[in-house]
């Protein structure tokens, strides 16, 4: 495996002749495009179509069940199975400053993957399928600039698929209650803004 995920990279790693408009694309998926999911969370809660936002609050809190089990099983993961990113050991060609943690899984990965699973799994497929895309355009973009493995983004995905299986199951325990919880709490926050009719209730 590691001899597959060392051929991998050294076919996605930029080189010293790479233009630099595709390094700067690069630059800015690896660092920019992640924020699509905080910002996609907040518009499902506050807005929406007045017959749909009580699905889409369910989506929002299964959706970070699912990236909190995520990233607490990529945690585990890195302790028990630590893996030095490629610039880490003189491997590959470095192009964006990381610190040399542990590489496998890949946080990015991990929540990219656990949103456009989520989606698929409880929004709609396409919505889904336009965030996995999303997704491989960041993973590509990590390992193109030298901060990531291939297999740390296949990791990602897998440990995604975990995190939303967990998050199903956690949901039919006490997940209706975590919702009700969660609209009091809003209501009570948000009172003056719901009232003026810039958010939904």
């Amino acid at each position: 495996m590691e001899a597959l995920n060392h051929t991998l990279f050294l076919w996605i790693n930029a080189t010293e002749d790479s233009p630099q408009w595709l390094i700067t694309l690069a630059t800015f998926i690896a660092k920019d495009v992640i924020a699509i999911v905080p910002l996609l969370i907040v518009a499902l809660w506050l807005w929406g179509p007045r017959d749909q936002v009580q699905s889409q609050r369910e989506l929002v809190l299964k959706t970070g069940m699912a990236l909190l089990y995520a990233l607490s099983i990529s945690w585990c993961v890195g302790q028990l199975l630590p893996h030095p990113r490629p610039f880490a050991i003189g491997f590959g060609h470095q192009l964006l400053s990381h610190r040399p943690d542990d590489s496998y899984p890949s946080d990015h990965g991990t929540t990219i993957f656990t949103f456009a699973l989520a989606f698929i799994f409880w929004h709609r497929l396409w919505s889904g399928v336009v965030l996995l895309v999303i997704g491989s355009a960041i993973a590509w973009s990590r390992v193109y600039l030298g901060v990531h493995w291939p297999l740390d983004m296949l990791g990602g995905f897998l440990v995604g698929l975990l995190g939303c299986l967990a998050s199903h199951m956690a949901w039919q325990l006490y997940g209706e209650r975590m919702l009700a919880f969660t609209h009091q709490v809003y209501r009570a926050l948000f009172a003056m803004p719901i009232k003026k009719g810039w958010i939904r209730e």
